[in-house]
């Protein structure tokens, strides 16, 4: 059994195949790009940046990091690998991107089910958050980890098995290009329950979430949804805020909002998310 580092990248710029030398990645045309010494790339140009700094903030990154060390979500994770593994073929390597990895949890989650089930696994991870793909860099080496967009995959055409967007940003042509005929999406969401509680102390009034899943993407078919339903007791005013800060509710609360969460010393949340799956025509 292997976890090895996705090669089959493209260039951002021209999109021609990309080789690696050394500790860079060079196209036919002469573009490069460095390997940081992290051990990430950057395949983000910037004029394909909407902001200076783009994506998850140092400070949301740190959060998310803090919180998933609880494992307070690896029921997600774990649901996520089953459904993967489920499939994965016995011969050839599975190869899967996280599109929107943030600092890695649920691909680290997913080596590990991996290893334990005897599967060969080739990953790739991608966020546009160079925060965020630092920090997965730093503690996972057996994943080649981009610093890219979903709007433009530095990914070959039919070459993945499967794509994960974990409470992301899903542009689906760009899924269904770089995934074989036959691949699969797998997209998580949260439900209308998700964190109820909290958003209940944040807002004087609550908007439902959308119904996202319903009707199949250009060039996929329905497969099927799975609901992860959970009760979840944060017993400090950390983990409250950790919470809080790696979500998007910490900079859309209003400052009275965030200030109700920051008195409490202890909160009991609902997890509520959907996992539907998607297969590439």
């Amino acid at each position: 059994m292997t976890i090895t580092p996705f090669q089959a990248l493209t260039c951002p710029l021209d999109g021609a195949p990309l080789s690696a030398e050394e500790r860079r990645w060079c196209c036919p045309s002469g573009h490069s790009f460095d390997t940081a010494r992290q051990g990430y790339v950057h395949l983000l140009p910037v004029q394909n940046k909407r902001s200076r700094d783009p994506g998850d903030s140092k400070d949301m990154v740190a959060a998310r990091q803090r919180f998933l060390a609880h494992d307070d979500y690896h029921p997600i994770a774990e649901a996520v690998s089953r459904r993967v593994l489920a499939a994965a073929p016995s011969t050839a390597p599975l190869r899967c991107l996280d599109a929107g990895c943030g600092e890695g949890y649920y691909l680290r989650v997913l080596a590990e089910s991996a290893t334990a089930a005897g599967r060969d696994l080739e990953l790739l991870g991608l966020d546009i958050s160079k925060w965020a793909v630092q920090a997965a860099a730093r503690q996972d080496r057996r994943v080649r980890w981009l610093v890219a967009s979903n709007a433009n995959l530095p990914v070959a055409d039919n070459a993945l098995d499967w794509v994960l967007c974990l409470f992301g940003f899903p542009v689906y042509d760009q899924f269904a290009r770089v995934l074989k005929p036959g691949g699969r999406l797998l997209q998580v969401d949260a439900g209308p329950e998700h964190l109820r509680q909290l958003r209940e102390i944040l807002y004087p009034q609550l908007r439902e979430s959308a119904n996202t899943g319903a009707d199949a993407p250009a060039g996929f078919e329905r497969e099927g949804e799975e609901r992860i339903h959970y009760p979840l007791t944060l017993p400090s005013q950390e983990r409250i805020a950790d919470l809080l800060a790696m979500t998007p509710h910490g900079y859309r609360a209003k400052a009275e909002g965030r200030a109700r969460a920051a008195a409490l010393d202890a909160l009991e949340v609902t997890v509520d998310v959907r996992l539907v799956s998607w297969q590439r025509r």
